[in-house]
């Protein structure tokens, strides 16, 4: 069908560009608008945590899990595997010292020289939330 290999080749990769820039399913990881996490199926906390009461939690995880990819993954990479953008949090620390490092960042965000390289997500996320995602972080955790 084709005189060469380069032009098949050429083909392919056009063809495999057009498919990437036009499909709405690999446009992005995640929405710039920060979504709401439901988390009606894990036990309320009955006041703010320093430590994650969730840690093992099926349902935690399994939130935590969509949390990140909804808000997260277009940064951090999808399965917390980054691309380069911010940190690969699937090496962070799982001990209680870091949890409530994780909670005040996803809380504040991350703010240097003026410039905003990841949004306070305090009016976003409801602690159970902020819990859910370090749940699904920890369960994938795995050393540098």
């Amino acid at each position: 069908m084709f005189k060469s290999a380069a032009l098949a080749s050429a083909v392919a990769v056009a063809a495999v560009a057009t498919f990437a820039f036009n499909s709405p399913a690999v446009s992005a990881h995640g929405d710039v608008t920060p979504q709401a996490v439901d988390v009606s199926h894990l036990p309320p906390l009955d006041g703010p945590k320093t430590s994650n009461p969730y840690v093992g939690n099926p349902d935690a995880i399994k939130i935590g899990s969509s949390a990140f990819n909804q808000n997260c993954a277009r940064c951090h990479g999808l399965g917390a595997v980054s691309g380069g953008i911010a940190p690969d949090l699937r090496y962070l620390p799982t001990d209680a010292e870091t949890d409530e490092y994780f909670k005040g960042k996803v809380q504040g965000g991350a703010i240097r020289n003026g410039v905003t390289y990841m949004p306070a997500f305090k009016d976003v996320f409801k602690e159970e939330a902020i819990w859910a995602l370090r749940s699904y972080l920890v369960s994938i955790h795995t050393e540098p």
